[in-house]
């Protein structure tokens, strides 16, 4: 489930770029949010399901 948001905040911030220089901030929030999870549940060890 982690990874489906990881991704999707990925989306999110490639198209924050690409379109809207405004959302582009809260984007980059949102992304790194994600992979400090992500990294976080890496170095915990825990069984990733995609």
């Amino acid at each position: 489930m982690l990874w489906t948001i990881a991704v999707i905040l990925f989306i999110l911030w490639l198209l924050g770029l690409v379109t809207a220089h405004v959302f582009g901030g809260f984007i980059h929030i949102l992304l790194i949010i994600a992979i400090i999870v992500v990294l976080i549940r890496i170095i915990r060890g825990d069984k990733i399901i995609v």
